[in-house]
Parts: C-alpha cells; structure tokens; sequence
C-alpha cells in the first residue's frame, strides 16, 4: 500500500534543503516516517500479514540507517528532524 501523492509531497515540502530537493536523507526519512505510520494501522487492523510486517520492518531498518548518517554527518538537522518527526534520538 504505497503513500498518498499528496502525503508524499506535504512530506517533501516540509522537509527538503532547497526548492529542488527531493533526495535529502531529512526528505527520505520523512517519507518513510509517514510509510510507516501508514503500515502500523494497517498491522493494528490486519495482524496476521505477515508479508506487510517483514514490508515494516524493512522501512524501519532503512529509517534508522538513515538516522544513524544524519546524526554523524549533520547533528543540528539530525536533532531537529527528530523533534519535528517527534521520533526519539
């Protein structure tokens, strides 16, 4: 169940560096972040889909590897992302 357009471009807009910007890690973890509040309803209503939960795991991997980079490369956007996100550092 992929995102909305719409979601994914309030996402874009709310988080990217410059007007063309669309693959910041901020950007991607962004997107992800709203992936996977999408999923976990759907696994709180559908608790036997399995192949939508290994899906969840995957993005939450991805979303912390991608925290990890951007609190060691940019630690002001890294904390400010996650208090924004309201995602725990």
């Amino acid at each position: 169940m992929p995102l909305n357009a719409q979601v994914k471009q309030q996402a874009i807009q709310d988080n990217k560096r410059h007007d063309k910007d669309s693959g910041s890690p901020e950007v991607q973890i962004a997107i992800l972040t709203k992936d996977i509040q999408q999923l976990t309803e759907h696994m709180q209503r559908q608790p036997k889909d399995y192949a939508s939960r290994h899906g969840l795991l995957l993005k939450v991997n991805r979303r912390n590897k991608l925290l990890t980079y951007l609190k060691r490369a940019n630690r002001q956007a890294f904390v400010k992302l996650t208090q924004k996100l309201g995602l725990r550092a």
